[in-house]
């Protein structure tokens, strides 16, 4: 026993050395990446952070100083002290980044405040809480990157200058210092283009649509959505401008684009003796071409691209772009991967002899990418001069497939999210113990963590808790931190509550072996189904969790005063309606045409209508579920009448069919107020009318005329539609929840079901009140 106590120390005690080894292991070839924005303009740029934060005057108790002294080993840090008796608070960081940190830390850990997409709470105590002696964090790694290439167009496609100066803000209260800067590109591009011999026309059919963008600049699809206005590309350069400017004057690294090699098809006419291969279509999408590694003019547009792009919003040495991004390669040889790769990076270097090419790793999750073949692209840039994002360590880390990425440096990135979908979601134990793991892994090269999300907005409690990881030196007790961040986000304690979200991370935030697509039968176009969509967790604690909520504002009143109570209350309440609820509906709508039981297939049919009909209701209810909301920020982009058509049906195409004939269909889907009662209920309702002309007839259901007329007579039509939605919530949420929770609650665990064979619910029991419900199936 005590030979075996000793060897399991002695093994915690290598891991831990070699994590404090592998996360100071020096860098020399990233030793430049260095803000060089003056100490005392950060400090100014957090102070004006502060100040549209707190409420007015509050930012006066804080004494923001940054000092790039206070790094160690190239590590971020920031301090707290108490000032002037306990009157001020004063906050140091190596770089503006750091000190922006340390202030929320400060906000998080003291007085106990909370600032999310979703919203903020940030009752100050009246008197700042003081710290008995300075308190020094240090981050683990050299960087924490955000954003996903994708997420420019999932989320950021319609932002304005005051929703990214928020998001900015956001970054740097979680010491994010490595984030994308995308915006303005195409402006570049075609700057390049014009002066080898292209014309507009050539370029309009070339770049896609806003919506489209990022798989235009990865090279999977040309012109769809488009053709880009010209204002599009004046207003996206003015607003890349003010986001770098920001970004650099935080201290944080921005990260711009570079040249891959996907290029206009009309260059096989303006440049008749290049080679340029024609690569296969993406998700049925038209062909795009590649212009070969070995041709001359492969550099010339890579190198001109990085030149003009610095010319006009400077440089900071980092770039990305993907090559083959869920495509294949012309040729499987690992010769021909590594001259490609190394045809970019000699493009970008040439431009920039300081030059790291930040890679995202999706490709290798495909299996096509051997090791041979990933050792092949990994190796044919310098060590030190490629930093590849390990995009799905959440769930899929590859590091060790790939021997830490052959020397390369990577970031362990939780993805989490794929098209910007509505739904709880997470895998907090991979992300409590899988940073530490990257880590002390044999020979790591892990220099940093990052988020990697397609789409943002959702799910805050995940981003939070991921954001820590950059500086925990060990996994957290989850119960524990939990219940912290109940108390943070809602601004008081409450015991149901805190139950509540213990038993969201015990399911739906702990699917640890899944990746969330978010295609819940709901929004998916209907059909007779074999297998449905898998629920990655236990649906009953997820019930309990619902009843908790609503158990916590009848003994706590109070707890109606803070809007991300209520917010979280409509989301969970979405969530049992959508993936519980609907799918038990739908088994036994199944059951009934199997048994060619008329009469109750028009019933659960009409109750599948009728729950379509609350979620809406329900989404109503809140400003981050309505359609408008989105569509309302993508015409305001518009400069004329054809532009305000352009973007909004760009931006209903793109939560839709994502192609002119549903090439994508269902991928970017949303649960939004608005699309549930234009989109999905049509499609539904449409869906259960054929079914049971197909019983009435005694015809076999014909699937595929029903796409064709779902296509033609809902689905098209919607991303067409110009119909306006409200810009405001409307309804009381607490009313619509009460209510909803009632009736649902009676249809499908109580007497309104006459077989209970036909619903396979949650054994959970409840009684009803007029007043309230008792919940009552133990905890």
């Amino acid at each position: 026993m005590f030979r075996l106590s000793f060897l399991l120390l002695a093994f915690t005690f290598l891991l831990i050395l070699q994590w404090s080894l592998g996360s100071s292991r020096q860098w020399p070839m990233l030793k430049h990446l260095q803000t060089r924005t003056a100490e005392e303009d950060q400090a100014a740029t957090v102070r004006a952070m502060i100040d549209r934060l707190l409420p007015l005057n509050s930012s006066q108790q804080f004494v923001v100083q940054v000092n790039s002294s206070l790094a160690e080993d190239g590590r971020d840090v920031f301090v707290l002290e108490t000032l002037d008796g306990g009157q001020r608070l004063g906050i140091s960081g190596n770089t503006g980044v750091s000190a922006a940190a340390g202030f929320y830390y400060y906000l998080k850990t003291y007085c106990g405040c909370h600032v999310s997409w979703s919203g903020d709470q940030l009752a100050l105590p009246q008197s700042l809480p003081t710290i008995d002696q300075p308190l020094k964090i240090m981050a683990n790694d050299l960087f924490r990157y955000y954003q996903n290439v994708c997420t420019t167009s999932y989320s950021f496609v319609w932002w304005d200058w005051e929703r990214w100066q928020r998001e900015i803000d956001w970054m740097a209260l979680n010491w994010i210092n490595l984030p994308l800067a995308f915006n303005g590109q195409e402006e570049i591009y075609r700057r390049v283009y014009l002066k080898l011999g292209f014309v507009q026309e050539e370029l309009d059919g070339f770049f896609s649509g806003p919506a489209f963008l990022a798989w235009n600049r990865m090279g999977n699809v040309d012109g769809w959505g488009g053709p880009l206005p010209n204002s599009w590309y004046q207003l996206q350069s003015q607003l890349q401008h003010k986001i770098v400017e920001r970004m650099r004057a935080f201290g944080m690294i921005p990260v711009l684009p570079a040249f891959a090699g996907h290029v206009p098809s009309s260059i096989r006419h303006r440049f008749p003796n290049v080679k340029v291969t024609e690569l296969s279509h993406w998700n049925n999408f038209n062909n795009t071409y590649l212009l070969d590694h070995s041709e001359e003019l492969f550099q010339t547009i890579g190198n001109r691209f990085i030149v003009e792009m610095e010319k006009e919003f400077g440089t900071d040495h980092v770039y990305n772009c993907d090559t083959f991004n869920e495509m294949t390669p012309p040729s499987s040889e690992p010769e021909y991967v590594a001259n490609v790769t190394a045809a970019v990076f000699g493009a970008m270097s040439s431009a920039d002899s300081k030059a790291i090419w930040l890679f995202q790793g999706w490709l290798f999750l495909n299996p096509y990418w051997t090791k041979a073949l990933a050792r092949a692209v990994l190796t044919s840039v310098p060590i030190g001069r490629m930093i590849i994002l390990d995009l799905h360590a959440d769930v899929i880390p590859l590091y060790s497939n790939f021997d830490s990425y052959f020397g390369q440096p990577f970031i362990w990135c939780m993805l989490h999210n794929f098209g910007g979908v509505k739904g709880l979601y997470g895998a907090i134990d991979n992300i409590n113990n899988g940073p530490f793991r990257g880590r002390s892994f044999a020979n790591s090269t892990m220099i940093g963590t990052g988020l990697t999300p397609e789409g943002i907005e959702q799910n805050d409690v995940m981003y939070e808790f991921m954001n820590e990881m950059s500086w925990r030196k060990s996994p957290v007790n989850v119960n524990e931190w939990i219940a912290d961040y109940a108390l943070r986000r809602y601004g008081k304690h409450n015991s149901n509550v805190t139950a509540a979200w213990t038993k969201l991370m015990q399911s739906a935030y702990n699917c640890s072996q899944l990746s969330f697509h978010g295609r819940y039968l709901l929004v998916l176009r209907p059909s007779l189904r074999d297998e449905l969509p898998e629920l990655c967790y236990d649906r009953d604690l997820v019930m309990k969790a619902w009843s908790l909520f609503l158990y916590a504002e009848i003994w706590d009143p109070h707890i109606l005063t803070s809007y991300l109570f209520a917010h979280d209350l409509v989301d969970v309440t979405r969530e049992v309606l959508v993936s519980i609820y609907f799918q038990e509906l739908y088994q036994s709508f199944i059951a009934a045409f199997n048994k060619t039981d008329v009469s109750k297939l028009k019933k659960f049919g009409d109750l599948m209508i009728d729950l379509l009909n609350d979620l809406d209701r329900l989404l109503s209810t809140d400003k981050t579920f309505l359609l408008s909301t989105w569509l309302e920020s993508a015409k305001a982009l518009a400069q004329n009448k054809d532009e305000k058509a352009l973007y909004e049906y760009n931006a209903r195409n793109q939560i839709t069919l994502w192609g002119p004939k549903g090439e994508i269909l269902d991928y970017a889907t949303k649960q939004w107020a608005g699309v549930v009662s234009n989109y999905y209920r049509p499609r539904w309702s449409l869906f259960i009318e054929m079914i049971l002309e197909s019983l009435n007839s005694s015809e076999p259901f014909n699937q595929s005329q029903f796409n064709a007329d779902v296509f033609e007579r809902v689905e098209q039509p919607f991303t067409f539609n110009t119909s306006e939605f409200a810009v405001h919530p409307r309804g009381n949420p607490l009313g619509v929840v009460r209510t909803l929770y009632q009736k649902w609650t009676r249809i499908l665990l109580l007497s309104d079901i006459e077989d209970e064979n036909d619903f396979r619910g949650s054994p959970m029991v409840y009684s009803y009140d007029q007043t309230f419900f008792r919940w009552r199936s133990g905890s």
